[in-house]
């Protein structure tokens, strides 16, 4: 659930920034808070940390001591009601992940810039292994197509890194080849010990792979131009931060997914694609519900590819029984998804599964998730 508009009552939100809570008004911050009363226009006046803010929402939804965690700043600063208190160790943790956290497509558009220089066979021989084997992690869209493809590329995908080491079978050279964080991890290491200092943080404009955001479809980046027509050390400093941006990003999922009360996971797969690299993210959630005795899956996914533009998914599975619904940002785009439809049911149909719903819309959907938590936006 979303609460907004929010404005600041008792202080501006650029003077609070300036003085003394700038510092607890980090990312990953959790901030006491408490209702303090309705104002006359109906909002509900709040206490969070330092600052007093007016919410449009019912006093009753509130306890009345709770916490919030930052998760963006900015003229809007963005925070998320904690349903449970913060664990220190999690929070501080995750405290320090966030800032440094980005999406992949900055990685994936360094590594087919790296790919495309002659000099490239001139680096080191542990260094050139290394990122062979992160390119060698990359899912093609001929095996996530399939079922069993799709379940490797959500094992390899470095949500599950450490189980699989972890596990009576786990091989740690083997595992760190073909997993996505096992990957990004060797070529960090390397990287760390050819830098002098550990490059600043990427700019983080991705936001992160938190179950309450809800799916992100994420394009492809270009090169910067200066970078295109540099050398090969500039493209290396990049590429540093880029894997540790992607680090980041991957260690944000294990921990939301760790904490929260749901058995649901937002996973992201590197794709080779057609002309380039992509990023799918799927978000998949078992449902059990012992009320009707019934459980199934739901799995929704995001996309964004050069020649459809953005798009998401949701298919609920009670077996035998299947819903999808699809949303395409372009109109042509759910047009061509359109066209499909007749010979998807009939495969449907061939596998005895029974659709409830077949359908797909123009737009994007606004929602951020069914399980979202609340989320408090303040406005300068």
């Amino acid at each position: 659930m979303n609460i907004q508009p929010i404005s600041l009552a008792a202080l501006t939100w650029a003077g609070a920034a300036s003085g003394t809570t700038a510092q607890s008004w980090r990312i990953g911050t959790v901030l006491s808070a408490r209702p303090l009363g309705v104002n006359p226009l109906g909002l509900l006046i709040l206490q969070i940390g330092a600052l007093t803010v007016e919410a449009d929402v019912s006093n009753s939804q509130l306890p009345s001591q709770f916490q919030v965690r930052v998760l963006s700043l900015g003229a809007q600063p963005q925070l998320e009601i904690l349903s449970h208190p913060a664990d220190p160790t999690f929070q501080r943790v995750l405290r320090e992940r966030l800032p440094q956290q980005n999406g992949y497509a900055p990685l994936l558009a360094t590594l087919g810039a790296l790919a495309q220089r002659p000099v490239l066979r001139q680096l080191p021989p542990e260094l050139r292994t290394a990122l062979a084997l992160l390119e060698q992690s990359l899912r093609t869209p001929a095996e996530i197509t399939r079922g069993e493809g799709l379940r490797e590329a959500i094992s390899r995908s470095g949500m599950f890194f450490e189980s699989k080491l972890l596990s009576p079978h786990g091989n740690t050279p083997a595992q760190a080849g073909d997993d996505w964080k096992g990957a990004l991890l060797r070529l960090a290491g390397l990287l760390d010990r050819r830098a002098a200092a550990p490059p600043p943080p990427s700019r983080s404009d991705t936001e992160p792979p938190l179950l309450q955001r809800g799916l992100q479809a994420q394009p492809r980046l270009p090169l910067p131009p200066v970078l295109a027509e540099d050398g090969m050390e500039p493209l290396l400093d990049r590429l540093h931060g880029d894997v540790k941006a992607a680090l980041a990003r991957v260690e944000v999922a294990q921990l939301e997914a760790s904490a929260s009360q749901l058995s649901a996971w937002i996973i992201e797969i590197p794709l080779q694609g057609d002309g380039g690299r992509d990023v799918l993210q799927v978000q998949l959630e078992y449902i059990n519900d012992a009320a009707e005795g019934s459980h199934g899956w739901t799995l929704g996914f995001a996309l964004d590819l050069p020649a459809l533009g953005p798009v998401q998914g949701e298919l609920q599975l009670r077996e035998p029984r299947l819903s999808v619904r699809l949303w395409a940002e372009r109109a042509d785009t759910a047009q061509r998804l359109e066209r499909q439809f007749t010979p998807l049911r009939q495969r449907l149909a061939a596998c005895g599964v029974l659709l409830d719903q077949l359908s797909c819309q123009v737009g994007l959907p606004h929602s951020p998730g069914r399980h979202s938590a609340v989320l408090l936006q303040a406005t300068a």
